[in-house]
């Protein structure tokens, strides 16, 4: 516990005695480090929800997928006194249907479940002229055919209608992988919106020390070594911030409601199993895009320097 709890001032150690390292070359410029480290932490927390958006929405559309894939549904729907008849001879259709490994009629209880959260709690479906419902499991190897089932069950039992859920399955698969598509779009633009403000900041900082610069290169200083020194001072802070910014993020996620048998796309939000490794990839890729804006902000500004 003790190595846990120091880890965070080794850290800090390590980094403040780097960015002492590059104050020697290049003093603080007041408010740009401050920005810096800001800017990446709220970016990096936002980041985070993105991911477990993003994720999140792939787990539901392979769930649904899954859910929806394997079974369809048949709507018996004729007058109350010829359902049992139309019932049964849409099992004996089923029976002898390739692709189809089980069928059976729910039962009235089963109905009442399926209508509770509609017509609520207590209903007495013997008043309403509700269909029957057979519920279709496929087989492992492959589906049936649904064109030639629809054909004999019209011939057989005219009032049995198939329903093989994809007019279901492919709006919400599509939905769920538009919202995954939308996770790592979000990803990309935090990830070029904390570019853009760590080069508008290191822009700020190599301009207001200038002064600094001419002086450095007259005492044999060169523009790499200048450039180093800012980036590493930029690439430090960056990696700090998502870092903590990471840390606030997924202490977050830990506190939101937890996914049950009826979760949805909200209270499944997080992350499982392996994805828990993929959020402390923030700060590597923070630190990453922070190097490359910064050398190249350094460059380009360096080089227009007289």
């Amino acid at each position: 516990m003790r190595a846990l709890l120091s880890l965070p001032k080794s850290i800090w150690r390590r980094v403040t005695g780097a960015e002492a390292q590059s104050d020697r070359v290049v003093p603080p410029s007041g408010f740009t480090a401050q920005l810096t480290l800001f800017a990446s932490a709220a970016m990096a927390f936002l980041a985070v929800f993105a991911l477990a958006l993003s994720l999140a929405s792939g787990r539901l559309a392979d769930r649904w997928e899954a859910d929806l894939a394997a079974g369809a549904t048949i709507r018996v729907v004729t007058p109350a006194g010829q359902q049992d008849a139309q019932v049964a001879a849409a099992l004996r259709v089923l029976d002898t249907t390739a692709g189809v490994a089980s069928a059976r009629a729910l039962t009235a209880e089963e109905h009442e479940a399926l209508l509770a959260p509609w017509l609520g709690e207590g209903l007495d479906l013997s008043t309403l002229p509700a269909p029957r419902l057979i519920e279709i499991e496929e087989t492992a190897d492959g589906s049936f055919d649904p064109a030639g089932l629809r054909l004999r069950l019209a011939a057989e039992a005219p009032g049995a209608v198939l329903d093989d859920h994809r007019r279901w399955r492919e709006p919400l698969t599509r939905a769920a992988g538009r919202l995954r598509s939308l996770g790592w779009i979000a990803m990309v633009l935090i990830l070029a919106t904390t570019g853009a403000m760590i080069t508008l900041a290191a822009n700020v900082a190599l301009a207001a020390n200038a002064q600094v610069i001419s002086v450095l290169r007259l005492v044999g200083a060169t523009d790499a070594y200048i450039a180093r020194a800012f980036v590493r001072r930029f690439t430090l802070r960056a990696g700090l911030g998502a870092l903590i910014g990471t840390l606030f993020g997924v202490a977050a996620i830990l506190f939101l409601p937890s996914a049950g048998s009826s979760a949805g796309i909200l209270t499944g939000l997080g992350f499982a199993g392996w994805h828990w490794f993929l959020p402390w990839l923030v700060p590597v890729l923070a630190a990453f895009v922070a190097f490359i804006a910064t050398r190249a902000s350094a460059r380009r500004t360096l080089g227009g320097l007289t």
